[in-house]
């Protein structure tokens, strides 16, 4: 069953800022005594977490995680590349270690006990409280690694709990575990609200996302494949609930990005709905009236050939030399991702590209040339879960499974999960198949020539189709992080992030004279040229973020220690 998050913001209490909860409530004002008196307020409540964490294409014009918002990855070409944090931050800031959503869902948690309300309404919005924490520590891990486990509203007095030394990544991530079970145990399917909420079904996507990434951390960071099966036998089972409930199916790709209206796409979970003159992102403009970051000639060369194979052992890939060259016989989803039939070049166009490969996948052709497709007035519905990544998860999951104990990869599991996406309308690639455990094509086995040779054959496949199929929806560089391949974004050791499309300036009059080639008058685009701008992967402390100095000194003021993480101590 969908979900529409509806991206007016709701006059929601704020009811967790006050602490001082002796005085005598006002009469007139909403206040925590007062509020907790029925579901739909409860329900209410709930709203308040949507926009930290669905944050779909963005608002006005701000960021959300799709496109080139988040270009610290090898999908992107820029022009300045983003770099990788090199300072230890003073201070802890409203969005840097901070716990404000961990507090906020141990409230809610709280408060749920109290409403007069049947036990499954309870259960139901326990477990909305519980999946929402579970949200947050996952993102906290992620930065920080080890951080301090609260699961109860803690007291302005209580300093041990304040000070508490961070609890071992491993533990923290149980009990994520257990807030996500408990969520997909008690969560509704439908609540009943006109889709407003959470329901089981978003509840079991972010699960298959968050135990496919722990999963993985554990196996390749910290070597521990006891937890690493826990964890992605989780994934497995999360993915595998929405995939043989059958309540989702593929149609077009393109349509899941470029939709005014999501209510009615089969493929999508969650999303952000978008309404002309109360709430619009930017999002159409950015892909289409402005210069863009483009792909990467990394990124480009990921798309298999129409054939199934890798472009450099394919037979029908026509070569790099010239826009129709690249496209010709590619898997149908780089047609809905990238424009197909020019290259955006400075001096030529005004939206031009910074590697010359241009975004298609987020542009609406119906209102690209009216006042809605330009600045921040874009109003196309963002996709926010989507059943892709689910399919992706699940084959993901298995694969790895298989290498920490679990039960062997099937053709079964391909069958399911990867070659779903390949049937999918306007994609139409042949299978993924197994021959052993290698990836193969109508049954002859192959192995890409570009194959980073520490990856096995069939878990580089999977990784490829992952990134083919979220291409430029944020997932890159988390991916990486978990992987522990950040030196693939390194544009000095992996040249071909910093390299474009090829053209011959004599085929382009009016090309900007700072359109640098690889050859001179020839050669591939180079989107960034100067030596100090490269972006270089010199230090893996940048796995994890440092805590900030201030809460050092103040857990030291304490009698507290506060370690720092490895590669940060000063």
């Amino acid at each position: 069953m969908k979900i529409k998050i509806l991206s007016i913001l709701l006059a929601v209490v704020t009811l967790v800022g006050c602490d001082d909860f002796l005085e005598k409530p006002p009469l007139d004002q909403l206040t925590d005594e007062t509020y907790w008196t029925s579901e739909d307020n409860v329900r209410s409540f709930s709203y308040g977490f949507y926009t930290a964490y669905f944050s779909g294409y963005g608002s006005g014009y701000s960021w959300g995680k799709f496109f080139s918002g988040q270009s610290l990855n090898d999908d992107f070409g820029p022009s300045s590349p983003p770099q990788f944090r090199q300072n230890v931050p003073t201070a802890a800031t409203s969005g840097y270690w901070t716990f404000a959503w961990v507090r906020k869902a141990n409230i809610y948690l709280q408060r749920i006990q109290t409403v007069p309300m049947e036990e499954e309404a309870i259960n139901h919005w326990s477990g909305v409280a519980r999946f929402f924490r579970a949200l947050e520590y996952h993102d906290l891990v992620k930065q920080f690694g080890d951080v301090p486990w609260y699961d109860e509203e803690l007291s302005e007095t209580d300093e041990a709990m304040l000070y508490k030394p961070r609890d071992p990544r491993d533990l923290v991530m149980d009990n994520v575990l257990a807030d996500l079970q408990f969520a997909a145990d008690n969560v509704r399917q439908n609540d009943g609200t006109s889709g407003l909420t959470v329901n089981r079904d978003v509840v079991l996507a972010l699960m298959s996302r968050i135990m496919l990434f722990e999963g993985t951390w554990q196996k390749y960071h910290e070597g521990n494949n006891e937890k690493a099966k826990s964890y992605l036998e989780a994934a497995k089972w999360a993915a595998n609930e929405l995939i043989t409930a059958g309540n989702y199916s593929l149609g077009d790709y393109r349509e899941v990005f470029t939709s005014l209206n999501l209510s009615n796409n089969s493929e999508v979970i969650l999303y952000r709905h978008y309404e002309p003159g109360l709430i619009t992102h930017a999002l159409n403009s950015y892909n289409n009236k402005e210069p863009q970051t483009g792909v990467s000639k990394d990124a480009v060369e990921a798309y298999l050939a129409n054939d199934g194979l890798p472009i450099g052992i394919s037979p029908n890939y026509q070569g790099d030399k010239g826009i129709d060259n690249v496209m010709a016989n590619r898997d149908g989803r780089i047609y809905g991702t990238l424009v197909s039939d020019e290259l955006r070049l400075n001096g030529i166009l005004p939206n031009y590209s910074t590697t010359g490969y241009a975004t298609l996948k987020f542009l609406n052709e119906e209102i690209k040339d009216e006042p809605e497709g330009s600045s921040n007035l874009n109003y196309t519905d963002s996709p926010v879960l989507r059943y892709g990544e689910v399919l992706m998860n699940y084959a993901e999951a298995v694969a790895e499974l298989a290498t920490v104990g679990g039960p062997a990869l099937t053709q079964a599991d391909l069958d399911m999960s990867i070659n779903v996406l390949r049937d999918r309308p306007g994609v139409e690639m042949p299978h993924l198949m197994l021959v052993g455990m290698d990836p193969a094509v109508n049954g002859v086995a192959y192995d890409d020539p570009s194959r980073d040779q520490s990856v096995p054959a069939i878990i580089w496949e999977i990784r490829r189709e992952r990134r083919v199929e979220l291409m430029m929806e944020g997932f890159r560089l988390d991916d990486l992080k978990r992987w522990e391949k950040l030196e693939y974004t390194d544009t000095e050791a992996n040249e071909n992030i910093n390299r474009g499309a090829w053209i011959d300036k004599a085929d382009y009059p009016g090309l900007q004279s700072s359109v640098t080639l690889t050859e001179g008058e020839t050669g591939y685009i180079i989107p960034s040229t100067a030596a100090a701008s490269q972006r270089r992967f010199e230090d893996p402390k940048v796995y994890l973020d440092p805590v900030p100095l201030d809460q050092i000194t103040l857990y030291d003021e304490h009698g507290v220690t506060l370690e720092q993480n490895p590669g940060w101590e000063e």
